[in-house]
């Protein structure tokens, strides 16, 4: 049975290089548009020829149908060009007169005009006057008259067709010559034209993938190679800000972790030397709370990793006012300040409701780690946003800092950094998860405190005659 996931090779014509087969390509093309043209040329000289000879020939046998109409004729024609036939005919098919070269011959041309026309040209072979049989162009004319003479006037193609021929020969020899040639150009050419690229392809392997500082040389045309090799330097350094943030990022995480799991290890370690000590005992509460927090850092770690990963989100309709009256409910069981809400207008977003609750989640928890007595939380909804605050009275954040807060493992200098359970990572899922939900967050001042925005666009839902949000609601 055949194996149908392994890939075909390629063909004959795609396995060559990129400069063959452009230069074959427009090759292929110049030689078929020299062809077309030759031909065209053969055909548009030899109808302008055959055209200028049967002008002549009407006019010389007007002439001598003209004559034809007195006696003189018929002591004979003056011989024109050399080759040409005239021979005027009776109705009989007798030879009124003719010209000198075919003096005393019977009629050589058979045909007739048609009945409806003054005179007809054909093309007769075999005519035959000296001693080799040649092909005639050939105008028959009726005299007006009673007589109802016809006038035959013929002359030889051989000039036409010699002259034809001789095109044709200089055309067969001169246009693959030409072809030949414009390939060789374009052989040059696409190389010279590929040389960046080739460049460039070198500089590209010559990357590291743990050293991504190098940068590509862009070419000075600004050209599309000029513009590829900027959207690689900007490649290469996404990819070298994104390395540094991961390393960074498991650097700190190793740190955040060593602590905790060094604390319990430590107390571990004591219990099992001392195992009827009852300060072990007392030491289970701080135990616990070390395991909470690996627990809780574990999973922002996990929740990050997801993000960078796979930012994929669930777009649902989500009402974020049912997000915040379950949040703030579970919030206060534990709180050790006054949790307030304001006028929570309903807003529906389109999002992730897991990844919203998170976010929410977020924003109470820090707010009431460094809270002095009191968080508020209000939800408003215009024409297009929603927008959600959290604000604590604690000691806030310092403007300088109000953009680098959003940051992994973030440790401010302020107050605000000395709290317990904080390990710089919430605040930086809030960021994430707003960022992909095409919406925005910000810190303002509270004075005092620091009051966290979120502003999320709007989805879906009716409005009511008054011009707010169908179902708003006001927390008790």
């Amino acid at each position: 049975m055949p194996d149908l996931a392994r890939p075909r090779p390629p063909s004959w014509w795609w396995s060559r290089s990129l400069r063959a087969r452009l230069t074959a390509a427009a090759t292929l093309v110049i030689a078929i548009g020299a062809a077309l043209a030759a031909i065209l040329l053969v055909v548009r000289i030899q109808s302008g020829l055959t055209s200028a000879l049967d002008g002549t020939l009407r006019q010389r046998a007007s002439d001598v149908a003209a004559a034809s109409t007195g006696d003189d004729i018929r002591r004979g024609i003056p011989a024109g060009r050399v080759g040409e036939i005239v021979q005027v005919v009776r109705p009989d098919g007798r030879v009124y007169a003719a010209s000198t070269n075919v003096t005393g011959r019977h009629r050589i041309f058979r045909f007739t005009p048609a009945a409806a026309e003054h005179s007809t040209i054909r093309t007769v072979g075999g005519v035959r006057v000296g001693e080799e049989a040649e092909t005639y162009r050939v105008v028959a004319e009726r005299v007006s008259g009673d007589r109802h003479l016809t006038v035959y006037v013929g002359r030889p193609v051989d000039d036409i067709q010699d002259s034809v021929g001789d095109l044709v020969t200089t055309l067969a020899i001169g246009v693959p010559v030409i072809v030949v040639l414009l390939g060789i150009v374009g052989w040059l050419l696409v190389g010279r034209a590929l040389q960046p690229v080739e460049s460039l392809r070198r500089q590209v392997a010559a990357v590291s993938t743990t050293d991504l500082r190098l940068r590509l040389t862009p070419s000075g045309t600004h050209d599309e190679l000029h513009r590829l090799a900027e959207t690689f330097n900007d490649l290469l350094r996404r990819l070298h800000g994104a390395g540094r943030r991961q390393q960074q990022f498991v650097a700190d995480a190793a740190h955040e972790l060593r602590s905790p799991l060094a604390a319990i290890r430590t107390q571990l370690e004591v219990a099992m030397r001392h195992p009827d000590d009852p300060a072990f005992a007392a030491a289970v509460p701080d135990l616990h709370a070390d395991v909470l927090r690996l627990s809780r850092l574990v999973d922002d770690l996990v929740q990050l990793a997801r993000l960078d990963a796979d930012p994929w989100l669930r777009h649902e309709p989500v009402d974020l006012e049912e997000i915040l009256f379950v949040e703030v409910r579970q919030a206060r069981r534990w709180a050790r300040v006054e949790i307030g809400e304001g006028e929570l207008a309903a807003a529906r977003v389109v999002g992730d409701p897991d990844a919203l609750t998170r976010v929410v989640r977020n924003l109470l928890d820090n707010a009431i780690r460094h809270a002095a007595s009191r968080v508020d939380v209000t939800l408003a909804a215009d024409g297009s946003s929603a927008t959600l605050a959290v604000a604590d009275d604690g000691p806030g954040i310092a403007p300088a800092d109000r953009r680098r807060v959003f940051e992994r493992f973030t440790r401010l200098d302020e107050a605000r950094s000395r709290d317990a359970g904080g390990h710089g990572l919430g605040l930086a899922i809030v960021h994430d998860i707003v960022t992909a939900h095409r919406g925005e967050v910000s810190v303002e001042d509270n004075g005092p405190g620091a009051r966290f925005v979120v502003r999320l666009p709007l989805g879906e839902r009716p409005v009511d005659a008054a011009g707010t949000r169908e179902g708003a609601r006001t927390a008790p």
